[in-house]
């Protein structure tokens, strides 16, 4: 009987040893996570569609970012990301085969391999000062940067000759070499009525013609050539065309008024940049003019007038004698597309009208290439980038591709549960043919035999992901569907589904579309506005954003509906918004709260209806707001009183009064971080058993303030000053009494500092410029007035302080512990997890300079960890003490993914308590779920519940066969 048993034990040993491992397979990529890769709006774009190779266009963007894009479907073939501090100013293409960029001010000049982007050579670029950069690729490559006029060999990126131009304070605005390429024309201004222009030889550099002559009416700044030694501008009021050509060795000037050309013209004008042989483009308040300029300036006359907002591309020479200008108009829903001849008039080569998402806005800027079709005919395909910085490419009066390059500006984000699925209704309707059904399950046979090629993998994982419960319209029983509602840098709000990131809606408000009000409407922020519960079937949630058209500019508002993206409501505020304070506090909608804090620290309170305001009235001596001037290093806390004396009749304005000051002195002292709890963060208990059974209270408050200042000269990059003129001071401080609960100082600490605030520790990274390395510290503060309730009979009877409220008034006693550890990695952000009910254990995620995301347990920056910790301690899980923390490279959350141009790490509560959602994003975009405590609480979806049948059958069968054995062998005994 007990060999029976030993055997089915091995053999169930055995079959449960073939269940796989936690690893991820390469078809399993995709299934829990997404990853996008966005290049930005762009700025410059030149195209590449010779017939050797495949067709392209380079574009730069705002990012820093230069790319290559496939003309067929819109993919990147290679991108760089140059980094905060390295903008893109000019890109062309030199020999057929490089790409050249300017960047860094004109300091930095580049060439990249066109098929494959790599870089061929780098040269730097030294001047005498700041100045303009301007760059020209024609038949040598020239550079004005510093002050100083370079040429540039295209093959090896040498310097063949540099001149300084920069005498007067000269500030130069244009180059331009003649078609021949025997001279070389420049043109700036000495003040803003010297104009200066230039001659130079293209072999060594030398000035053949330098005038300089003083036209009275003034510069507006702008200027362009219209050919060869003649240049066009507009004088201070914007009002009169101005030339100015070499006439017999001298600078002679012509000058138009508008009104004479167009006798409707009024207001000021300003000069496209639009480059066109012997004309220019002219921008009114109604119309874009493209104005004839002949015999230097003496004749002009208006070649084409259009209507409305539109964009105008650049010339583009496409026969000997012809070039050829796009100009893209849009009305509504529609986008019109015209390619004119420079002719002006009626000379119209294509028009098209295409329909577009009206969701766009504007066209602001085209790019436009020709090309020959089949039939030998003349053909144009237009690189349009829109209002809210999506990128398109036109041809033949369609949109072959359309790329959502504003989510790589996502400026905030947050997130809204799906709709609730109806019983008896599918969301999820797949219908499948008999031919699919066929092709998948022989597909997946393969799969089993391991006989499927990579083709046939992605075939398989893109059944998967199409077929899967995650991708649908409603809530799941985990919370794992949601609504990612981001806000672009544009002023667009979309919303993300987390199952695949498609995009489920978009809106752009007409408050945030450009208009002569508001030249430059930005996104500022997103909140929350209604999470209906109660009323989940009836009401849905909605989202407010909240833009504005500059700094002191007075905000607008918007209120969108979290699942369909219309507009509920816009409004425009008569003051500009300091500080927006959402209150915990609901109407019988399950509206939020929200104080709105002007510049003279007026309180003013959303949503203005009656019962909001009783509400907010009953609450108000408990409301208390602070405001951080990092300038002054002085933080302020404030309480409400009545109502503003100023707004007669506003019943929903507040006076505040300043309650308390923390002045931080700026000989030595500068703000440099700030942190504190998430408003939604939920703690599971207050109490902490230690070893010996003890226990201690977590300082539970969400009035308590990160505050980490620098010394001032540390504000430089690192290697600026020395250990001993560098310090950080962190402070943990009540912003109710401004009363200061810990400081504790860093001696030869140097930023930047990155801090994440959660439950009762905060943990914050900086550099230690003794040790040369990085460092995180970790303060974690515990209430000292709660240390005796440990009587079991007082929390029976009901005696126990913790069921006292608390006051921030009463002055607590607190105990800190922190402890510093060396980290290997520079730090560009830092989240921590949030699950439903705060039971599951934390983790750290950390952003690092290399754009990828690090999972860290909170177990190793515990405070408490020693290097020989007892049993005890071991069975708590405190970690022995080392001096830095690891880095495991299987806690990348990224993978080997890497999110270009990491600027936040979003965390979000699924229903799931072991699971938290975790959004990332840049340039670039990453989603995905995971577990610090591993799913305890749930079955993964690569369990096999096959395999888990045939277990439970086997020991069914276990069980049964050794009981017949068994009653056999009884049997048998009896008879004996």
């Amino acid at each position: 009987m007990a060999n029976i048993m030993g055997f089915f034990l091995v053999l169930l040993s055995l079959t449960l040893s073939l269940y796989p491992s936690c690893a991820l397979y390469e078809d399993q990529v995709g299934i829990m996570d997404w990853h996008q890769q966005y290049i930005g709006k762009v700025n410059h774009a030149v195209f590449h569609t010779q017939k050797q190779g495949r067709k392209r266009v380079v574009v730069a963007t705002d990012e820093n970012i230069i790319a290559s894009l496939d003309l067929r479907r819109g993919d990147i073939f290679w991108r760089h990301v140059l980094g905060d501090s390295d903008a893109v100013n000019d890109i062309d293409i030199a020999l057929g085969k490089y790409v050249i960029t300017l960047s860094s001010s004109g300091s930095i000049l580049r060439a990249w391999n066109l098929p494959d982007g790599q870089m061929m050579w780098e040269s730097f670029l030294q001047g005498s000062g700041p100045s303009k950069s301007l760059l020209s690729v024609s038949a040598s490559i020239l550079v004005f940067s510093g002050g100083c006029l370079h040429a540039i060999s295209g093959i090896d990126g040498d310097v063949l000759w540099r001149r300084e131009l920069s005498g007067e304070s000269l500030e130069m605005h244009k180059i331009r070499q003649s078609p021949n390429g025997e001279t070389i024309y420049a043109a700036g201004l000495v003040g803003s009525s010297q104009l200066a222009l230039y001659e130079l030889n293209p072999k060594n550099g030398d000035i053949v013609n330098h005038k300089m002559a003083l036209f009275s009416g003034g510069f507006s700044g702008e200027m362009l050539f219209l050919s060869d030694g003649t240049l066009v501008a507009l004088d201070a009021t914007r009002s009169t065309i101005v030339t100015a050509s070499f006439n017999n060795g001298n600078l002679v000037f012509h000058q138009r008024p508008i009104i004479e050309i167009v006798p409707e013209f009024s207001g000021s004008a300003s000069l496209l940049p639009s480059r066109f042989k012997g004309s220019v483009a002219i921008k009114t308040d109604s119309h874009v003019l493209l104005i004839l300029v002949r015999e230097n300036g003496k004749k002009m006359e208006t070649l084409d007038k259009i209507e409305g907002p539109s964009a105008i591309s650049d010339a583009l020479l496409f026969s000997e004698d012809q070039q050829a200008f796009g100009v893209v108009r849009h009305e509504q829903d529609v986008l019109s597309l015209s390619i004119k001849l420079d002719g002006g008039g009626n000379n119209e080569l294509i028009t098209d009208n295409i329909k577009v998402d009206g969701q766009r806005g504007r066209a602001e800027m085209v790019f436009i290439n020709n090309y020959i079709r089949t039939d030998r005919s003349q053909g144009f395909r237009a690189l349009v980038v829109m209002e809210d910085y999506s990128l398109m490419l036109l041809q033949q009066g369609n949109i072959v591709w359309c790329r959502e390059d504003g989510l790589a500006s996502i400026v905030d984000t947050t997130i809204s549960e799906l709709p609730l699925e109806k019983e008896g209704v599918s969301v999820a309707n797949v219908e499948h043919s008999l031919f699919q059904w066929l092709k998948g399950h022989f597909l997946k046979l393969k799969e089993t035999l391991m006989l499927a090629s990579a083709e046939d993998i992605a075939v398989i994982q893109e059944m998967r992901l199409k077929n899967s419960e995650k991708t649908k319209m409603t809530r799941d029983h985990n919370g794992f569907r949601k609504l990612l509602i981001v806000l672009t840098r544009a002023g667009k709000i979309l919303a993300l589904h987390t199952g695949d990131g498609r995009v489920v809606w978009s809106l752009l408000s007409p408050s945030f579309r450009k208009s002569e009000k508001c030249q430059n409407p930005t996104g500022v922020k997103i909140y929350q506005w209604q999470v209906p519960h109660h009323h989940a079937l009836d009401e849905n949630p909605s989202v407010l954003v909240v833009g504005r058209c500059g700094l002191g500019s007075p905000n607008f508002l918007s209120f969108v509906d979290s699942y369909t993206g219309k507009e509920l409501e816009s409004l425009r505020l008569t003051h500009p918004v300091t500080q927006i304070v959402p209150l915990p506090f609901t109407d019988s909608l399950e509206q939020r709260l929200h104080l709105f804090v002007d510049g003279e620290k007026r309180a003013h309170l959303h949503p203005r209806s009656s019962e909001s305001l009783g509400v907010f009235l009953r609450e108000l001596p408990n409301i208390y707001l602070y405001s951080i001037d990092s300038e002054r290093g002085i933080i302020r806390g404030y309480g409400l009183k009545g109502k503003c004396i100023r707004e007669e009749g506003d019943d929903y304005c507040f006076e505040t009064r300043e309650l308390w000051k923390v002045v931080f002195p700026l000989e030595s002292e500068k703000i440099s971080a700030v942190a504190t709890r998430k408003s939604n963060e939920v703690v599971h208990t207050q109490a902490k058993v230690l070893t010996d059974q003890d226990v201690i209270f977590k300082y539970i408050s969400r009035n308590v303030l990160f505050v980490a200042t620098i010394a001032p000269k540390a504000t430089d990059g690192i290697g600026s000053i020395t250990p001993d003129e560098a310090w950080l001071v962190a402070y943990l401080i009540d912003t109710v009494t401004g009363r200061i609960l810990h400081r504790v100082t860093h001696l030869g600490a140097h930023g930047p500092i990155q801090a994440v605030f959660s439950e009762n520790w905060v943990v914050y990274h900086y550099f230690n410029l003794r040790a040369h390395k990085y460092e995180m510290s970790v303060i974690e503060i515990y209430d000292q007035s709660r240390a005796d309730n440990k009587d079991v009979l007082k929390l029976v009877l009901g005696k126990h302080n913790l069921t006292t409220p608390v006051s921030s008034y009463s002055r607590p006693e607190v105990m800190v512990k922190s402890q510093s550890y060396f980290f290997t990695h520079s730090v560009k952000s830092m989240a921590v997890t949030s699950t439903a009910k705060g039971i599951t254990s934390k983790q750290l995620l950390i952003g690092t300079i290399g754009d990828q995301v690090l999972a860290l347990d909170k177990r190793y920056v515990d405070p408490r960890r020693t290097i020989n910790p007892t049993q005890a301690e071991k069975e708590e899980g405190i970690i022995p003490l080392t001096d830095s923390l690891p880095i495991i490279p299987q806690s990348y959350v990224t993978h080997s993914v890497r999110v270009e141009g990491l600027r936040g790490i979003e965390t979000f509560p699924a229903k799931l308590e072991s699971t938290s959602l975790v959004f990332i994003y840049g340039v670039d975009l990453f989603y995905t779920r995971i577990a610090p405590s591993r799913t305890y609480d749930s079955l993964t979806e690569e369990f096999s519940y096959s395999l888990l049948l045939i277990t439970i059958v086997a020991l069914v069968a276990a069980i049964f066969i050794t009981w017949r054995l068994s009653e056999k062998k009884e049997l048998r005994d009896k008879w004996r």
